[in-house]
């Protein structure tokens, strides 16, 4: 059991950062190498996540059951994970919640749980690993909220103009870059360099 406590703050009103962490297709695209496949049930929803280590790939499918509080803005995370050749399994239960004004700051607490070949892997930098993702996540949420932003000001500006022209607002499928896959190699390196600092630490 990997325990992981990480908070990270996103720079926008959390009245614009609650809406999108409550779209679970939005979450998938803005986490590098995730896809959401479909939905299997009230709150339930299938995805893959792509790791790539140098010539390897390795691919998680499965499923993750999000319960979201609206009134406390926050949300209960319950995830089951196959390696696509069926050798490692992997569960994580975690709790999201956020809280601030002008800034959002956005905790995750929970545990991580690998078995099988992924699982030294795991508890020598998986820790690392989750907050390189976790870095990469809060910077594109805070990219899409700034975009968003952007397009409503600049909607506004226009029909205050009577320029006669309306400005369309991009979907969020349109906003997101495709993911891409995991880049192994450096997540590797930043949790080797973990593992060793917490070596000599001790």
């Amino acid at each position: 059991m990997i325990p992981l406590n990480e908070t990270f703050p996103i720079p926008a009103p959390i009245e614009r950062v609650w809406p999108l962490l409550c779209d679970p297709a939005m979450v998938a695209s803005c986490i590098p190498g995730a896809a959401l496949s479909a939905a299997s049930g009230d709150d339930c929803y299938r995805g893959n996540i792509t790791f790539k280590f140098g010539p390897t790939v390795a691919i998680f499918r499965g499923e993750a059951i999000l319960s979201y509080d609206n009134d406390a803005r926050c949300c209960t995370i319950d995830a089951i994970g196959t390696d696509q050749r069926g050798a490692s399994h992997a569960k994580a239960k975690f709790l999201l919640t956020t809280s601030g004004t002008t800034t959002t700051q956005v905790t995750m607490d929970g545990s991580i749980d690998v078995n099988g070949p992924l699982e030294m892997f795991a508890k020598a930098g998986g820790v690392h690993v989750a907050r390189a993702l976790m870095a990469e996540f809060a910077g594109n949420i805070a990219r899409i909220v700034g975009e968003r932003h952007q397009a409503i000001t600049d909607s506004t500006s226009s029909r205050s103009g009577d320029t006669g022209e309306s400005i369309k607002i991009p979907k969020a499928t349109q906003e997101i870059a495709k993911p891409q896959s995991i880049a192994g190699g450096q997540l590797l390196w930043q949790s080797f360099l973990g593992w060793l600092r917490s070596l000599f630490s001790r």
